[in-house]
């Protein structure tokens, strides 16, 4: 399961909406090679599921997320900062060993 912090859904929410996705677009979250540390999050909006999509839901938030990226991403919280090291979501993954500077990337 993937938790989103109060902070991370506000953010979710005005997104959507300037972006003028619907209430039908779900948050779709995956992991990509790439990266300073060998793997990448993506995120984006989506209103297709695919087979083997797990869907999550939290703070009213649906995050659909693929098989493959599931295996990185259990236990995740997608976070928001609007800080002084930027600005931007954030994932707190328990499963990374080692993150890159600019928290974009990962490796396990």
């Amino acid at each position: 399961m993937i938790q989103v912090t109060d902070k991370a859904k506000e953010h979710i929410v005005e997104l959507r909406q300037q972006e003028g996705y619907t209430n039908e677009h779900h948050v779709r979250v995956s992991v990509k090679g790439g990266g300073c540390s060998g793997l990448m999050y993506d995120l984006a909006f989506d209103n297709t599921i695919h087979d083997g999509d797990e869907i999550f839901e939290d703070k009213g938030v649906k995050i659909m997320v693929d098989k493959k990226s599931m295996l990185y991403l259990l236990g995740t919280t997608l976070d928001f900062s609007d800080g002084l090291n930027g600005k931007g979501f954030q994932f707190i993954n328990p499963n990374a060993t080692r993150t890159c500077g600019c928290g974009e990337s990962f490796s396990i």
